[in-house]
């Protein structure tokens, strides 16, 4: 049962990576601007929410990292809407997370104790590499200067907590 709610996680996260991938042509280049704000914007929303559940119930080194990217991710949020809202950047910030991103967030509430311990950081690992890679994309090819800049600057926090999410997911 554990391995099957974890495969199916993996399986929500990756679908959702893999359906924003497919939104700003191919994964390899950069995404358009709308598609980079919808997809920074929704990571940041699944981060928030999971950050705050994983404070409630995972281990104390799990949760001091949850607390941590519940800050940064807020931090993230703010500056992203501050480009939208300044006008230095065209593009919609999405009121919700995605369908994957809800579902994935559902099945974390489903779990306990070291469950959901090992759940949300294989979780956050995944979901950092993918923030990672879109951030490097848009920041090297995106079409917007202030969105691109930012990009930039955001990209070694989101390396980062990459990195702290796979130190403690071992």
């Amino acid at each position: 049962m554990k391995a099957f709610l974890f495969a199916g996680f993996a399986v929500l996260v990756a679908s959702g990576a893999l359906a924003q991938a497919g939104a700003g042509g191919d994964a390899g280049g950069a995404p358009k601007t709308a598609d980079f704000v919808a997809q920074a914007a929704s990571a940041d929303m699944f981060e928030i929410e999971a950050g705050k559940l994983a404070a409630r119930r995972a281990d104390a080194p799990a949760r001091a990292f949850a607390e941590e990217m519940v800050k940064d991710h807020r931090k993230t949020t703010q500056e992203l809407k501050a480009l939208v809202a300044g006008g230095k950047v065209e593009a919609r910030i999405p009121q919700a997370m995605t369908a994957a991103q809800q579902a994935a967030l559902a099945a974390l509430k489903g779990l306990q104790g070291e469950d959901f311990t090992r759940q949300y950081l294989a979780g956050q690992a995944q979901a950092h590499e993918q923030a990672v890679d879109l951030f490097a994309r848009y920041g090297e090819g995106g079409d917007n200067a202030a969105l691109k800049a930012w990009a930039s600057k955001t990209l070694p926090d989101l390396e980062e907590h990459l990195r702290m999410a796979r130190n403690l997911a071992r």
